[in-house]
């Protein structure tokens, strides 16, 4: 039981932490769950590379999808109800952050708001913003394109992956009005037939 509520509350302060840091929504938290990953031995990126695109693909912000699957994970081994608990403690510990800034920032901001120093740091904010979700979007595409890999190479890329990702890319620039749903169970059915 100590050994459970000690992982509780573990969860709690770096999925809070995560939620604290992660600037830009749910593919900036990528960054901090791959080191948290390496932290705690938790999940691999090849897990992450997996909850990215179950999280995607269902309701609801990544981040929290996320939070919720690991939660649930880690913890259930201790039990059924103990990992849904731990699908609760998790998401709760990454909305927490954003819900006390959120109050915070409510009281100060009307007053400051024309601030030119509140301007800059909303400036600040989005490029840091950027970094978050560019290097979240390279971790990915590495897990996606060259596997375990760690040396590129012609043998080493996945040319299948690169080549539906060529095809998913352009169809969505060109024909607008295809239902992002649509492309999902594409590559869902890619994805099966040539065990991808």
């Amino acid at each position: 039981m100590m050994a459970l509520l000690l992982l509780y509350g573990e969860m709690f302060v770096r999925f809070f932490l995560v939620g604290l840091f992660a600037v830009g929504g749910g593919l900036a938290t990528l960054p901090f769950l791959v080191d948290m990953g390496e932290a705690t031995g938790w999940f691999t990126q090849l897990d992450i590379s997996n909850m990215v695109a179950i999280s995607e693909s269902t309701p609801g912000p990544l981040g929290i999808n996320m939070a919720t699957y690991i939660g649930f994970q880690i913890s259930s081994e201790f039990g059924t109800l103990p990992g849904i608990l731990g699908a609760v403690i998790a998401p709760v510990g990454v909305v927490t952050p954003s819900v006390i800034i959120i109050l915070i920032v409510s009281k100060i901001l009307s007053r400051f708001k024309d601030s030119k120093y509140v301007q800059y740091a909303f400036y600040g904010l989005r490029a840091a913003s950027f970094g978050l979700i560019a290097s979240a979007l390279l971790s990915v595409a590495k897990i996606a394109f060259l596997g375990s890999q760690e040396v590129i190479s012609a043998e080493s890329v996945n040319w299948l992956c690169l080549a539906l990702s060529v095809v998913i890319f352009t169809v969505t620039v060109k024909f607008k009005k295809v239902h992002p749903i649509l492309l999902i169970v594409f590559a869902a059915i890619m994805g099966i037939i040539f065990k991808m």
